[in-house]
């Protein structure tokens, strides 16, 4: 019987309140114990630059390797501000976020057109360009950033999901959250969005958090707002048993990411583009703990072994990483 199906587990997602005693026994990892224990003794302060601003983190992806999405241009003043229309010839769709942002703040998803000239969101609702200008002044003046200071908007491709992603989504575009701990995957989710979140992927505001099998890449079990549920709210569709595309080139991607930015514990959040595949889309040096929620696993469990697996072997390379995680953290 596999960690995440046991009765034992079942009984515990079915309970809505547990002791600290009872969390502990179930290797619930929560804030304080993740800050403790994995967070700080492994991501120097040095490097949160590399992961904290978009551009630098896109910029050393470039520089291994891995895909991204385009850029087509970046705000810095209110100046450009004003004319980005005029830096956008021929652009229907497109994505704005701010380059220090984070929980999704601040990222405005543009789809095409109406006939007036009118920018459309992928729920159907039109900005005038006033409002797209107001937004991006917005990210200009810090409102989205971390710590409220001034910031640049990226301008972006949008990312067209594929297919299977957009089947289990509302409007929005999903993505995978891995987790990772000295270049091991510990542990993965797919965030769909919902009605109720707008067509994020933000599960503080609403979006869906189902978790994956990193042997296999398919989908295992959802929560929304951290209570079981097997289909998705908006759309109906059952959210097991779902393949992941290109899943052995998303666990490399999260992997080269660790290697890239030389942070010990870290989230990496990748896209499935239609006709691009896996793209990484941002590094978090913070990751948070729902995804135990999506997983029915506490995080400990797979933490504690990376752990002692890399003190063992310090010098294990990517694929073996990889292989140690998918024998070990099997759904």
């Amino acid at each position: 019987m596999t960690e995440a199906s046991s009765p034992e587990s079942r009984k515990w997602w079915h309970r809505w309140l547990l002791t600290p005693r009872e969390l502990r026994e179930r290797g619930v990892v929560g804030i304080n114990m993740r800050n403790a224990r994995y967070l700080l003794p492994n991501n120097p302060r040095r490097l949160y630059g590399l992961v904290d601003d978009k551009l630098q983190t896109k910029a050393l992806a470039g520089e291994h390797g891995l895909s991204v999405p385009e850029t087509y241009a970046v705000i810095r003043s209110p100046h450009y501000s004003a004319r980005i229309e005029q830096t956008l010839p021929g652009r229907a769709a497109f994505v704005i976020k701010p380059a220090r942002g984070s929980g999704g703040k601040g990222v405005l998803v543009i789809d095409g057109r109406d006939g007036k000239g009118a920018y459309l969101k992928p729920s159907g609702a039109a900005l005038s360009g006033d409002e797209l200008r107001h937004h991006v002044a917005n990210i200009l003046a810090g409102l989205f950033s971390l710590g409220g200071q001034r910031d640049n908007a990226i301008v972006e491709y949008r990312v067209r999901p594929a297919k299977v992603l957009t089947d289990i989504s509302y409007q929005g575009a999903p993505d995978i959250r891995v987790v990772m701990l000295h270049g091991y995957p510990i542990m993965a989710m797919l965030r769909a969005a919902t009605r109720e979140s707008d067509g994020r992927a933000n599960l503080h505001q609403g979006a869906l958090g189902i978790g994956i099998d990193l042997a296999t890449g398919k989908t295992i079990r959802a929560v929304h707002h951290g209570r079981p549920l097997s289909r998705h709210p908006d759309v109906g569709v059952d959210l097991t048993g779902i393949q992941m595309p290109g899943w052995n080139k998303i666990l490399d991607i999260a992997v080269t990411c660790q290697e890239m930015t030389g942070l010990g514990y870290l989230g990496v959040d990748i896209m499935i583009d239609e006709t691009l595949g896996p793209l990484m889309i941002e590094v978090n040096a913070r990751p948070g703990l729902a995804i135990q929620m999506a997983n029915g696993v506490g995080l400990l469990r797979r933490l504690e072994p990376v752990v002692k697996q890399h003190a063992r072997h310090p010098g294990a390379g990517h694929a073996e990483k990889i292989a140690f995680s998918q024998k070990h953290f099997a759904a």
